[in-house]
């Protein structure tokens, strides 16, 4: 393979399903909703309402497979992301930027901590 044909090949997707995913799917259903911008604002606002509601195992366990999927997907592009989470995952909120995506992830990780 050429150097040129190398630098077209797209990176690999790693399988990303429901099955890997439970407590993340539940989280993207219960919260990532359609009325997810009217009730919380922002996906910042709807994670943040996830942590106060949840116990501490929930948010741990939530962070976790969200960091698991974060690492499954960082090679991938924001339109790649966003069609996992929704196809793959139930959420019915597309990020605006790969930015966003990393606030998600702070925010999980800053609440997954030991209370």
């Amino acid at each position: 393979m050429t150097m040129k044909n190398a630098a077209k090949k797209s990176p690999a997707v790693l399988p990303v399903s429901a099955d890997d995913f439970p407590a993340l799917q539940e989280f993207l259903r219960g919260y990532f909703h359609e009325d997810m911008l009217d009730d919380y604002g922002s996906a910042a606002g709807a994670v943040q309402q996830f942590c106060e509601d949840a116990d501490f195992d929930q948010r741990r366990t939530v962070a976790n497979e969200w960091e698991l999927f974060r690492r499954r997907t960082r090679d991938q592009s924001l339109d790649e992301v966003n069609r996992l989470l929704t196809e793959n995952l139930g959420s019915a909120y597309t990020f605006a930027s790969l930015d966003e995506v990393k606030k998600i992830s702070s925010i999980f990780a800053k609440n997954a901590r030991s209370d």
